[in-house]
Order: structure tokens, then sequence, then C-alpha cells
């Protein structure tokens, strides 16, 4: 009988931090720049320059435990690790190794087997090191320090983990919490969050853990979906084989879908961790803390339950419309102005994330007044507009937060009530389409859709669309 493998799997997740200045200087951390523009001798490790803690990191840091249900130590402190690599110009990172800023803590994600936490080992604040441009053509690597000293937190979970589906699930869960609280957009195409894997494999049944492996350079779920499953089946691979598995760290290849030993770990040098001597100890006071903890927003996964309940919508449609911070705001507002909650989440549900996807916008920078949408909800629901008006209208308040109701009158998109003038395009339609008239009759009823339109036309797309079909089914009867 084949053996059967258990996949074990830890992550470290860096987060890069929404504040406008770097970790220890006022340097910008806009992203984008032009190389080397955004530094200055703290970032650039120029010697003798003496790096100042940014109060809004730690800030941001002691917020993500909170809602990871961390401990927050109320005294931490930043230490150095020595490393020398060129996009590291002090030739040591300045992190938190000893006593980091949160530990102890847990997320819980959902899994086909019910509710599972995921436990978190420490949070921990530290910079990020500068960026390597690797030049082929000219055999060259030029370095970019705009990125030294931007404010990371690195999240590093227990090994809870034991496949691809529960990872993602966890990253997704990190993501929603971090975006809800406003510290970091969390984009991993721009680096943003990024996540190293930890994996190893034992017999299924063994408490024994395997010798892991750890993967860099993944920017998306699916790069890390296939990293796990790729280097799953090369370690067991190995122990088939009765070859051991070195413990190293790998690159994951996304083009060749293949991962390659960068470097051993077994005889790696030791970082030489010794605490920072220019910064003094990170003290929160209770005080600190409890304002920190009264600012915490309520959760996507705590509005998917509140959504339901309240407003009596579907699971489906509450974990669409709560994806997003701001989104969820929109339609809890809209809900409220209309009264209405079942036909403000088909709006946001609907039409505003097709024109996300074609607009291609990102969903997080979504901004429109909910009221804008409230008036228009209620003049649809008045029969004031059809829905083809309706979704022209939708599209400048998406578009340019235009106020509906002026673009209403000025395009005369209002609904025709003359019942009168209704009648004769119906009857007209009719006079002028006898072909069309006699297949209805000898029951082909799906012409009533090219008579229908041809009403809709005379009438500029301004009549009711009910009413003209009651009217011509009423003639065409006769």
């Amino acid at each position: 009988m084949a053996k059967q493998y258990e996949t074990v799997i830890g992550l470290e997740v860096h987060v890069e931090l929404a504040t406008k200045s770097k970790i220890f200087c006022g340097c910008s951390t806009r992203f984008g720049g032009a190389p080397n523009t955004q530094t200055c001798p703290v970032c650039a490790g120029f010697p003798g320059a003496l790096p100042v803690l940014n109060r809004q990191v730690v800030e941001y840091a002691a917020a993500v435990g909170l809602a990871c249900n961390c401990h927050i130590n109320r005294l931490s402190r930043f230490d150095r690790k020595n490393y020398f690599y060129p996009d590291n110009p002090q030739n040591y990172q300045i992190s938190q190794f000893y006593i980091p800023i949160c530990q102890d803590g847990w997320v819980e994600i959902d899994t086909p087997a019910g509710p599972k936490k995921i436990g978190i080992h420490e949070i921990h604040m530290e910079e990020d090191a500068g960026k390597l441009i690797h030049d082929e053509w000219e055999e060259s690597s030029l370095v970019d320090f705009n990125r030294s000293g931007v404010p990371l937190i690195e999240i590093v979970s227990e090994a809870d983990m034991r496949n691809a589906q529960e990872v993602i699930a966890y990253l997704e869960k990190l993501r929603s919490v971090i975006q809800y609280l406003g510290v970091s957009d969390c984009r991993l195409q721009e680096g943003s969050m990024r996540a190293d894997v930890n994996l190893s494999v034992r017999e299924a049944g063994s408490s024994v853990l395997g010798t892991r492996t750890e993967m860099k350079n993944l920017n998306s779920f699916k790069a890390i979906t296939h990293a796990i499953d790729g280097e799953r089946e090369r370690q067991i691979e190995l122990l088939e084989a009765g070859k051991p598995v070195i413990q190293e760290t790998r690159r994951w290849d996304e083009n060749k879908e293949s991962s390659r030993a960068m470097r051993s770990k077994e005889d790696a040098k030791d970082y030489r961790y010794f605490p920072e001597p220019d910064l003094p100890p990170v003290v929160i006071s209770e005080e600190w803390l409890e304002a920190i903890r009264s600012r915490q927003p309520e959760f996507a996964h705590e509005r998917v339950k509140r959504y339901q309940e309240e407003y009596k919508i579907s699971e489906k449609e509450a974990v669409m419309v709560t994806e997003y911070r701001n989104l969820a705001d929109i339609f809890e507002e809209t809900a409220r102005l209309t009264g209405n909650p079942k036909k403000s989440v088909n709006w946001m549900t609907g039409e505003t994330m097709r024109l996300i996807n074609d607009r291609g916008f990102r969903p997080e920078k979504i901004r429109f007044n909910p009221a804008h949408l409230a008036a228009l909800i209620q003049e649809t629901e008045k029969g004031e507009l059809t829905n083809q008006g309706a979704r022209e209208v939708f599209e400048q308040i998406f578009d340019r937060d235009q106020e509906p109701m002026a673009y209403i009158e000025e395009k005369g998109l209002r609904v025709v009530k003359n019942d009168g003038l209704l009648m004769e395009a119906v009857q007209s339609v009719i006079d002028g389409n006898p072909d069309v008239v006699s297949q209805y009759r000898e029951g082909k009823v799906k012409v009533l859709g090219f008579l229908m339109g041809q009403v809709m036309k005379a009438m500029k797309g301004k009549a009711d669309p009910e009413k003209a079909r009651q009217m011509m089914e009423e003639i065409l009867k006769q």
C-alpha cells in the first residue's frame, strides 16, 4: 500500500504599511518614483545618520495585532539583523527579534471541514531593503534605494496549514483585515504584500515534522498555489526515492512552473542579532493602546453575518458587498437612505461590479455619494426611469459622482406618462410591421421582442416597457 503524506505549511507574510513617510526618516514611500529620488542619509545607510521611529508605524502594527487576536507587548524593542547584500545599504536591517510588538494570535478561516484557527506566532516591525534591477543585456545590476526604509510588518504564522486552499483562505483573511484597517493596500503585484512559504511533508499520522524548505518570489495567489503543489510533489518524490530533503531557500519561477535552489539553510551564517543601539525601546501605554482599539472598524466577516441578519440578503451577496470596506460603506448608507436593502445590494453587486470590470478600476478606490445612488433607486422604483435610463444615470454617478436628478432633467430621461402618445407609438409599430404581426398571431411569440424594441426606439427609450407591452398584447389579441 502506497504511503500517504501530510503537508505542513507556515507562512511569513510581509506587508508594506501605507504611511506617507518611511519608518525611520521623512522620505516619501510613494510607489513608482524615479530610482533613488526618495532617499536621504538615513535610508541610504550613510555613516552617522540616526533613525527616528515613525509613530504611525507602531499604531498600524498594533492595530493589525489587535485584529489578529494577538497579545500586544507594552514594551518591545528593535534589533539589528546583520547580513551583506547589495540592496542593504547599512549591511544590517533594523527589525524586531527578541521582543516583537505582537505575539500569540490567531485568525479564523473557513474550510470544507468547517472553521479553523490559524495561529500567529508573532508580528514584528522592520524596514524594507532596496531593490536590485538586473540588466541582462549589460550583464550588470543596478540598485534602487527608494524602497529602502519603507515600513513593513512581518506576520509569522504557526505551521497550521495543510494545503494550498487553506493558505489562500488565510492570506485572503489577512488581506481583508489589513485593507479594512487602511494600513496597506496589500497589492501583491506591487509588492506591498509578499508571502514566503515554509513547507514540509511527513507520513500521515506522524507527529514528527519533516525537513522544510522556504519558497520566495511568490507575487500572486496563483503562483502560491502552484508553488505549494509543486514543492509538495518534489519532496514526496525525493522521500519515495530514499533521498533526503535539503533545508534550503528556493525561488519559484511562475513561467516555468518550477522552483530552483537559491541557498542552503544548513550552513547559513548567523544573522548575529543584537539590540539596536540607536533606538530606545517602544513603550505602549494602556491609554495609547485603548485609543488604537477604539478606532478598530467592523471587519468584513463581522459585516457578512450582520448583513444577513439585519438586511435579509444572501451570504453570497453579503460576501460580495463586504470584500472592500468602501463598497460596504456605500451599500450600508444606500440601504439606510432607501429603506430597501435588496435593491441597494443589487446595484452594488450588479452594475457597480460591472463598471469596475469594464473600466478596469481598483475597487478600493471607488468613491461616490450613497445619496446619489439612493435617489436613483427611488426614482426607478417610482417608475420614473426605464432600466436603460437608470443604467445611463448610474454610469454618471459611478464615473463623476453626478447628482442624478439634475442629469435626469437635463437629458430628459423620465418615462413618458402620456398614455395617448404611447398608444400612438404602439399602433404605429403594429401598422408598420404586418408580417411580424402575422407571425406573432401564428404563435411565434418571440417576435414580440422585436415589436417592443421598435416601440422603445420610437419613444426614444422613455416608454414604460410594462405599459407598452400590455397595450401591444391587447391590440394583438383583437
